[in-house]
């Protein structure tokens, strides 16, 4: 399969592009504005897996090049950037395409950080508005801590909630996502729960910021 991750030059685009490259045979492109900016970091992302001993490619062009080529296209972009980046690529996306949203809206004060739910009811639904009518979207990966992600030295054992409402979508997604060492997908149910799941990642960074020894923090259902 061929993975596409828009604003795959960020954190969380970088963690998920190194782990579907290590520990699975699908094709991993990377996309940004930019498309001199996408080959640098993927040539930096092939040069990590060599010296790993993975025998793996990752390439990198812009945004819409990297959705052209992609059966599961990754908005892997800040809330902020969502809809115009969904919106940039639409004509590159087709039917039989799944387009996956990771994003988290948070706003930030002396307390801490808090979810900034938008309008729309969830950033996951900001990105069905945007994407094409048969394009199904699917929200998946917004409580995963990228550092310790994009580590490959370090092992994860997290689980990871997956919403939509088209049912081929959402199995397409748990299943790269069990591709990944470590990490469980669990389903959220319909698209509508998205906002229940993306309120979680700022609990976790306020977690982390107020006790020592857990900046990694992930979720884990037992």
């Amino acid at each position: 399969m061929q993975i596409a991750l828009l604003g795959g030059t960020g954190d969380i685009g970088e963690g998920l592009a190194l782990r579907w490259a290590m520990d699975s045979t699908h094709e991993v492109v990377i996309g940004s504005r930019e498309a001199d900016r996408a080959a640098a970091k993927a040539d930096e992302y092939e040069t990590e897996l060599d010296s790993r001993g993975a025998d793996a490619t990752v390439d990198g062009t812009d945004n819409r090049s990297a959705a052209e080529r992609a059966d599961v296209v990754v908005a892997a972009v800040p809330a902020y950037h969502l809809t115009d980046t969904v919106e940039a690529v639409a004509d590159a996306l087709e039917e039989g395409n799944v387009l996956v949203s990771p994003a988290v809206g948070m706003k930030r004060d002396e307390a801490g950080f808090h979810y900034n739910r938008p309008g729309a009811g969830s950033v996951t639904a900001l990105a069905a508005r945007a994407a094409p009518d048969d394009v199904p979207v699917v929200g998946a990966f917004h409580n995963l801590a990228a550092g310790r992600l994009a580590d490959l030295d370090a092992d994860v054992e997290w689980d990871t909630i997956v919403v939509g409402d088209d049912h081929d979508a959402k199995e397409t997604v748990m299943a790269l996502a069990d591709d990944i060492e470590g990490l469980r997908p669990l389903d959220g149910g319909p698209l509508a729960n998205a906002a229940e799941v993306e309120c979680v990642t700022p609990l976790l960074i306020n977690v982390a910021r107020h006790n020592d020894g857990m900046h990694d923090l992930g979720v884990e259902f037992r």
